[in-house]
């Protein structure tokens, strides 16, 4: 934090001076939007507001935003690490994707390192027509750095994205790499569409791994019509009536440029995702619409993610090895990843 650097309240502005929960806290804002970032919890991003429509189109968990910091865990499961401070939101997930896995001798819990890391930030562009923060981390259990810059442009309801991961070591690395953004109320409701381009292919986990929700397992299907273990047609574009069966499945075939966006017509309002799919060729699409009455929903949220990854599913790296599915990176290599988000009426 500079304390000498000029304050405006007015055009693009960033606003880092204070701490939310105990964390260090930066909020990027325009006319349009502003973004809340936990820098001390993995820039975990909190809030994604609409002004016009003072709407926060991220999911908020009945737990809300927590800080490790600030409770001992009684038990030391993997997954709860992750699961018993999660606040919906958008977290960065690397180098292990979804349950606990393990990598060349090193354990990871639920959805890697960073998302719980402390990371460095500097402000590297702040005038009245655009801001950039940039932020960096270094994992512990493998050599990796990780940098991310967040801007915005005045008078754009658009966040940009820029990252770029780095091999430190002089060996090749596996790794997965994800944007787990998570959407729920007030935004999310069941006349939500979701939209995808022509092509997209749906995969499932194997019968074996996981019990059918909504679609049945062991096939693939072109978005957004699947199968159920009836036989009957399920439109996956369609948000269904609360108390469904949750459900996660893979979405692939978004070539170059992957896009998706979610609207609700009745509200006037929809957000669109847009990345650079050779980095992060899938999407995992996780649904939960209260259909969960135990540890850790209990039937209390309706919301869904829907997040650009390399690697699935959701079994960790060693599953994402295994599949072939996973990122590699040669030694001393940068890899680079961009992305934008934007919120449309």
């Amino acid at each position: 934090m500079n304390p000498y650097r000029p304050q405006r309240n007015y055009g693009c502005r960033i606003r880092d001076a204070f701490t939310y929960y105990g964390m260090r806290t930066v909020v990027l804002e325009n006319e349009l939007v502003r973004i809340s970032i936990l820098v001390d919890k993995g820039t975990e991003i909190f809030e994604f507001l609409y002004k016009p429509k003072d709407m926060d189109l991220m999911w908020l968990t009945e737990n809300g935003v927590q800080n490790p910091n600030s409770y001992l865990s009684t038990s030391d499961d993997p997954i709860a690490a992750f699961i018993d401070y999660y606040p919906g939101g958008w977290q960065e997930v690397f180098p292990n994707g979804g349950s606990s896995s393990s990598y060349k001798g090193a354990q990871f819990g639920q959805h890697g390192e960073v998302a719980h890391m402390p990371w460095h930030y500097e402000i590297t562009q702040d005038t009245t027509e655009r801001i950039s923060v940039r932020f960096s981390v270094r994992t512990k259990k493998v050599p990796f750095s990780l940098t991310k810059t967040m801007s915005l442009v005045s008078g754009q309801a658009t966040l940009y994205i820029d990252e770029e991961v780095e091999n430190l070591s002089d060996y090749s690395q596996r790794y997965m790499w994800g944007q787990h953004i998570a959407l729920g109320k007030p935004f999310l409701d069941e006349s939500c569409l979701i939209h995808m381009p022509a092509g997209v292919r749906i995969r499932t986990e194997e019968a074996n791994q996981n019990p059918s929700g909504r679609v049945k397992r062991g096939n693939e299907y072109e978005w957004p019509l699947a199968y159920n273990e009836l036989g009957e047609l399920v439109d996956l574009s369609q948000l269904p009536p609360k108390g469904t069966a949750s459900e996660i499945v893979y979405l692939t075939g978004f070539g170059n440029n992957g896009w998706y966006s979610v609207v609700n017509g009745q509200k006037g309002i929809g957000m669109k995702v847009e990345w650079d799919a050779r980095t992060l060729p899938y999407l995992w699409y996780w649904q939960e619409f209260g259909a969960t009455t135990s540890y850790p929903w209990y039937g209390r949220h309706y919301n869904i993610g829907l997040e650009p990854f390399v690697g699935y599913p959701t079994y960790g790296i060693e599953e994402a090895i295994s599949n072939g599915s996973a990122g590699s990176i040669e030694p001393y290599e940068r890899k680079k990843f961009a992305m934008q988000v934007s919120v449309f009426v």
